[in-house]
């Protein structure tokens, strides 16, 4: 029988096939009918009235546009697409040659944003977009694709405010811990196209957004910072941004001028009538995969939220009271004080963490009946983030493997968990897109041996841990098997967990 760690690595693998550009646009979109052509996206209608443009940019835009354009055939008249520096090499070498532009294309390939950082390639491809989408009319129909790194690959800062300038104030605030969610507030306040100003460029052209969601809760101001889409942001949320980080004080001159030109309100959304924005693609719709094959390969599954979010410290607790809970079921002590115990931890940790959405009350209700007959799969997916500490490499799933894989190991040692050795236990987090910081790892694995383990090897955790080294660690411990690698995805909708338990 397949072990548990081949188990969490073929669910999460279907859970990134399902999420895969080409599968995913071929299920959204159609083109129909000759004489007077319709788009048809997921079921509603666009007459194709004269020209039809593209126009994408972000991780997985590449594959995308080669699906749109193979749909579109002749009635796409030229398209352009920012993606990232080096993406169709990557590919080609990995043999995804469905995610290349056929050689005759009518698409314009720019690549840009290195280490996913706006830069002046990036800014190219921007004016490119820009220009396209001014020179639209009432009669043309403009597709957007857009999908999570978008943000970095449409940068074109508001006047006098340079790139750098941009780029700089974005790393402070990034090294503060400013959530995602903050950091585009603050890039799409000052930016040309971000936050609606792209579908206002192409008014009075039809405007039809497909987006690859990779941000909590599928928001479509902030995907790729909104650039079709009306904000519901204001210069007073960013200036509110910049002095919760203390960054108020020391703006450039430029961000400074901006900042104090710009409109206060956000811009009325009745301007949007000539936009459509539609999700075709999610966390959400990975984990639903997910769970389908789980439960098709023998396990109890539930999804605890689509939307895990807060740095990595505590959701690594909440996962490590998580599997104690479990485990004690197993060990047949899922009632009694131990587990009340753990319970009241469990609901303390979550108000505090105030996860979108999650009502863990419930979730712990359906654990209840849980095991020991049946194997369980706990299935999560969003974003966390790292407090960085040390000068280590690694990137947020690793660190969270090695933090939950530390808890479980100290739980253990306090013999608060059940009785050791009576349930085998996986937990797995990696990243979508096939990244995970600046490595060429997607995430890693992790289980409640591996401190004794990686001790016997002579690799101390909590020091690699303290140096946020979570990648060099899974490295050197048993030859990198616990590493999670699946090369580039060419698709991204943030991070995905899983907790597989079996007696």
């Amino acid at each position: 029988s397949m072990s548990l760690h081949e188990h969490a690595l073929f669910l999460f693998r279907s859970a990134v096939g399902t999420v895969r550009p080409a599968p995913m646009l071929k299920r959204a979109v159609k083109l129909q009918g000759d004489g007077c052509p319709q788009l048809l996206v997921k079921g509603r209608a666009f007459p194709v009235k004269r020209d039809l443009y593209l126009v994408g940019f972000g991780k997985a835009v590449l594959g995308m546009a080669a699906a749109a354009e193979e749909i579109l055939g002749d009635h796409l008249v030229r398209g352009i697409i920012n993606v990232p520096l080096g993406i169709q090499e990557s590919l080609q070498r990995a043999g995804m040659q469905e995610m290349l532009l056929k050689p005759h294309s009518k698409i314009q390939v720019i690549e840009g944003a290195k280490n996913n950082l706006p830069d002046p390639e990036a800014l190219k491809g921007a004016a490119a977009i820009q220009e396209l989408a001014e020179g639209l009319t009432v009669d043309d129909l403009l597709l957007v694709l857009i999908s999570g790194g978008g943000s970095a690959l449409l940068p074109a800062p508001i006047l006098p405010i340079l790139l750098e300038e941009k780029e700089k104030l974005t790393k402070m605030l990034a090294s503060r811990g400013a959530a995602i969610q903050e950091l585009n507030i603050v890039r799409k306040t000052l930016s040309l196209l971000k936050g609606g100003g792209l579908a206002r460029l192409a008014y009075p052209a039809q405007v039809v957004s497909l987006i690859l969601s990779d941000v909590i809760g599928d928001p479509l101001d902030i995907i790729a910072s909104g650039p079709t889409a009306a904000s519901s942001h204001s210069v007073q949320d960013c200036r509110q941004i910049l002095a919760k980080y203390n960054l108020l004080h020391n703006l450039p001159k430029s961000v400074e001028t901006a900042l104090s030109s710009s409109p206060a309100k956000p811009t009325a959304p009745e301007d949007y009538s000539h936009v459509c924005n539609i999700i075709i693609g999610s966390n959400t719709l990975a984990l639903d995969e997910a769970k389908r094959q789980a439960e098709g390969l023998g396990y109890a599954t539930l999804i605890l939220s689509a939307a895990i979010c807060g740095e990595v410290r505590h959701i690594a607790m909440l996962y490590c009271q998580l599997i104690q809970l479990l485990c004690l079921g197993f060990a047949g002590l899922g009632e009694g004080p131990l587990s009340d115990k753990v319970r009241g931890n469990l609901l303390q940790l979550a108000s505090e963490l105030e996860i979108p959405g999650l009502n863990l009350a419930e979730f712990l209700q359906a654990l209840r009946g849980l095991g020991p007959e049946r194997p369980v799969c706990i299935l999560a997916g969003g974003e966390t983030t790292v407090q960085l500490q040390g000068t280590g490499k690694g990137g947020r799933n690793q660190e969270l493997a090695l933090r939950v894989g530390l808890g479980l190991h100290r739980a253990q040692a306090t013999k608060v968990s059940s009785p050791p050795g009576r349930c085998e236990v996986i937990f797995l987090s990696g990243g979508t897109d096939g990244q995970d910081g600046p490595t060429e790892a997607a995430g890693a694995f992790c289980s409640p041996e591996l401190v004794d383990e990686a001790l016997q090897e002579g690799l101390n955790v909590e020091a690699f841990l303290s140096n946020n080294d979570s990648y060099s660690f899974f490295s050197q411990f048993q030859g990198g098997r616990h590493l999670l690698v699946t090369g580039l995805t060419g698709t991204n909708v943030m991070d995905i967990q899983a907790v597989l338990i079996r007696a």
